[in-house]
């Protein structure tokens, strides 16, 4: 089976969040499986980019209402992530550090999605099953059934993989003459609450609809950012399949960013030496238990939560505790966390921005990992922390639902329901309880590092769903 995945990320080429790192694993383990993936995204100005060698294999013009776009399809030429990697090369449009945030991300995006399919038209045999991600490829479906040019591929079924609902797309109808020529017998498909909305609009056109959790599609036929009555609609050509993680990347006995390497064997002193560089660097004591939150600070992650869930546990502790926050995003969040600095030094730290070799040492290194999520439609760093043995104190929601189970249910980690300060804080104190009972702790670590989220379960699903919508041609 021929798989393309259409994706605006993709891990270690780009990433912003965990579509990166799904479009970066899935794949591999398809290939894995006797399956050709391929995995398109467009080409950002990356450290990737300019330090692996690439071909041209075609090359085109984009044409987006007056404008014209030259672009080049650009092939790694190695194939060194277990996948055959394409760069849509738009010199105007992406020659950019950043992936999102620019005025013309609806410009962007659309030309990124045109030139694709441009050049899948052109290959001599066409694909069994397109794979979009996330709404920067929800077009695609649509422009497949409906655009005069792609007839060619009116049969080639397509689905759409839905990382986040939250983010849509959204764009007016005055940008309606970017899309190349269709019938407009068929303009209503494009239109969600009076506009053009790319997610509504692969939901609609796709032949099958997929989330990143069971748990999750349960969630958004309630709680979509008002495409709930939608879901509704397609929930019979939909699936819920748990994301993995690359047990290859993921692995702290091999993990090249590590201090000390460990298994679930010698799990206590390889965390422990961890622990200790870690505590060097940012001056907390390796004796004390340490929490610590890795990801975006925004509000969908509980972010703004926090500072004063931050302060009211140390001061609750007495300063008996270390936590450590590793993220970026909403300025004001980033203030507030660091003006914790001063009171708390010596007991918190901060790393404002991103860094991947700290994230791992952070995830071999903390005790427990803190995500009080409003939203979170899988989650990996959950699954993340359990692969390395530090327990996962989460909020029921989304994927962290499907994965994470309270130790008071003989679970893997800590769960609790409302993403509040003070679920938080009790939640901590649980923790610190925990804590002092290390047979009871490691009990819960072993169980956690057992855990089996690799992703050979989840590339199998989405095989069977690809079949079916084979199937039906």
């Amino acid at each position: 089976m021929e798989i393309f995945h259409i994706s605006a990320e993709c891990y270690p080429v780009a990433k912003v969040g965990g579509l990166a790192d799904v479009v970066g694993a899935l794949p591999k383990y398809q290939n894995k499986a006797g399956h050709l993936a391929r995995v398109v995204i467009p080409c950002y100005d990356t450290k990737f980019k300019k330090e692996n060698k690439f071909e041209c294999v075609h090359w085109g013009f984009v044409k987006l209402g007056k404008f014209n776009f030259s672009f080049n399809v650009l092939k790694e030429t190695t194939d060194k992530l277990g996948f055959e990697l394409y760069l849509i090369e738009i010199p105007e449009l992406f020659d950019r550090k950043e992936v999102y945030g620019y005025e013309d991300d609806i410009e962007r995006f659309l030309s990124f999605q045109i030139a694709a399919l441009d050049w899948i038209i052109g290959r001599n045999e066409m694909p069994d099953v397109i794979n979009c991600h996330d709404h920067h490829t929800g077009l695609i479906p649509f422009m497949m059934l409906y655009c005069d040019k792609y007839k060619k591929i009116q049969n080639t079924p397509s689905m759409i993989t839905i990382h986040n609902g939250l983010y849509q797309g959204q764009f007016g109808f005055d940008k309606l003459h970017y899309l190349p020529e269709f019938d407009l017998a068929h303009v209503n498909v494009l239109e969600w609450d009076h506009c053009i909305n790319s997610l509504a609009v692969a939901i609609k056109c796709a032949w099958a609809v997929t989330t990143v959790s069971p748990n999750y599609l349960n969630e958004i036929n309630y709680s979509a950012n008002g495409l709930e009555s939608l879901f509704n609609i397609v929930r019979y050509k939909s699936r819920g399949i748990l994301n993995g993680i690359d047990t290859e990347v993921w692995d702290p006995a091999k993990d090249k960013m590590l201090e000390k390497n460990y298994s679930v064997e010698n799990f206590q002193k390889g965390k422990q030496q961890n622990k200790e560089t870690l505590c060097t660097l940012f001056n907390l004591d390796p004796k004390k238990p340490l929490f610590s939150f890795i990801g975006r600070l925004l509000e969908e992650k509980g972010g703004d939560l926090l500072p004063q869930a931050s302060a009211l546990a140390l001061s609750e502790n007495y300063k008996e505790i270390n936590i450590l926050i590793l993220g970026s995003g909403n300025q004001e969040i980033e203030n507030h966390l660091n003006s914790l600095l001063v009171d708390y030094k010596g007991n918190y730290n901060t790393f404002i921005g991103y860094n991947e070799e700290l994230a791992h040492l952070i995830y071999a290194g903390a005790d427990f990992l803190l995500m009080p999520s409003r939203v979170e439609p899988c989650g990996l760093n959950q699954m993340y922390s359990l692969r390395y043995g530090t327990i996962p104190i989460v909020r029921r929601t989304g994927g962290l639902k499907d994965t994470v189970i309270d130790f008071g249910d003989d679970g893997n980690g800590i769960s609790h329901d409302q993403a509040s300060v003070g679920d938080i804080c009790y939640s901590i104190q649980r923790a610190v309880s925990l804590y002092k009972d290390k047979k009871h702790l490691n009990e819960i670590r072993q169980l956690g590092m057992n855990t089996d989220h690799s992703w050979e379960k989840a590339c199998q699903e989405y095989i069977e769903v690809y079949n079916l919508i084979i199937n039906k041609v």
